[in-house]
């Protein structure tokens, strides 16, 4: 696919009017995720329950939160029901995953690819927690 084309299809599925999308190439950092990044369609990004305890919505641990590349969530590949307050931390490590993309680097997180639900735990004064490893997996 071609430049051209990868722009034509960008702008019918974001809406953009031709205005808008002068603004947003303006920007070479977007640009480059547009045009030199395939990684984000070759890939998802997982966010796997490894510990759990007390979790009102019942997430257990090898629960998994399956998103794209470009972090839309994948409902079909994901519990049925979903609590914000595990997806809302998720929000905090998909920036750095996008940046390692961007670059062509290593997307895992190492040591920091560990997130806890907002719930503090009952022990704290809340109802549970869970916590989740977040990772890329390659499609």
């Amino acid at each position: 696919m071609d430049t051209e084309e990868i722009w034509t299809r960008f702008q019918e599925h974001m809406g953009y009017t031709d205005e808008e999308m002068e603004i947003f190439k303006s920007d070479p950092e977007k640009v480059k995720m547009v045009t030199e990044t395939p990684e984000f369609v070759k890939c998802r990004v997982v966010a796997e329950v490894i510990e759990s305890h007390g979790c009102h919505a019942r997430h257990k641990v090898g629960d998994r939160f399956v998103m794209t590349g470009g972090g839309q969530l994948i409902a079909e590949e994901s519990p049925k029901r979903m609590c914000m307050f595990a997806l809302g931390p998720l929000s905090n490590v998909l920036p750095t995953i996008y940046e390692r993309l961007i670059t062509k680097s290593d997307p895992d997180l190492g040591r920091s690819n560990i997130v806890q639900c907002t719930d503090v735990g009952l022990d704290k004064g809340g109802w549970g927690k869970i916590l989740m490893k977040v990772y890329v997996e390659k499609i």
